[in-house]
């Protein structure tokens, strides 16, 4: 029984979802808005749960003294700081996020600088990535190497300067005005061309794939062939 109610549940729960989505029409037209608003509630319970979840991870951790564990509590302060400033903050601005306030100031002097290290880190993986991805061992990675140099040269004023060079250059050549040449911009309509319609059509393929495998998880979530968010205990 405890396994089955929430399978009954979740069956009942999705058909109804699935009908209103098709007949958008009283009664059922009102039920999809209800749902949301009780997906929001449950939302907000869940984000609890994993706090909870989050903390008793790092006193355990912290408590039998595992490798890292003084990250944990640079966590735990972090987190018990952020709460008190947020809340002291809405008691007495009547908002966490009013200029001025505390949790602005730990937002402003902590949080964003964080943040910002964190993204420069991500450009160091981002550009090793890329050096293992460009790597012209097939036609494939070739192809990448070349769309991506040109989307680059697109994008970056090195390549606006590029390509008036070149084109005065080819502006050399009798009959051929070099200056109308540059203003094209060729780098910069290539990048257009790449992303309209080659990148288009390659993200519409994910896109259509992603979301066939949606469809195919919500269908074994409602008929209860896929059972891993019910706990086993």
């Amino acid at each position: 029984m405890k396994r089955q109610v929430p399978l009954i549940i979740t069956f009942f729960t999705g058909v109804l979802l699935v009908v209103t989505f098709f007949i958008p029409h009283e009664p059922l037209g009102s039920i999809e808005q209800r749902f949301l608003i009780w997906y929001t509630i449950v939302a907000g319970f869940t984000y609890l749960l994993g706090i909870d979840s989050l903390v008793r991870y790092h006193l355990l951790k912290i408590r039998d003294q595992k490798p890292g564990w003084f990250y944990s509590v640079v966590l735990i302060i972090g987190l018990v700081l952020t709460l008190t400033l947020g809340f002291y903050s809405w008691a007495k601005y009547r908002s966490p996020f009013t200029l001025g306030s505390p949790f602005m100031y730990l937002y402003t002097y902590t949080i964003i600088p964080l943040q910002a290290t964190m993204f420069a880190l991500l450009a160091f993986f981002i550009a090793s990535a890329a050096y293992r991805a460009f790597r012209a061992r097939t036609f494939e990675a070739t192809l990448l190497l070349v769309a991506a140099g040109l989307v680059m040269l697109g994008r970056v004023p090195l390549g606006g300067w590029l390509w008036k060079q070149i084109a005065l250059l080819i502006g050399l050549i009798p009959g051929i005005d070099g200056i109308e040449l540059g203003k094209l911009e060729i780098f910069a309509r290539i990048n257009d061309w790449i992303m309209d319609i080659p990148q288009t059509a390659a993200k519409r393929g994910i896109f259509i794939g992603t979301y066939l495998g949606a469809i195919a998880m919500s269908i074994r979530i409602i008929l209860g062939i896929e059972r891993t968010y019910i706990s086993s205990s």
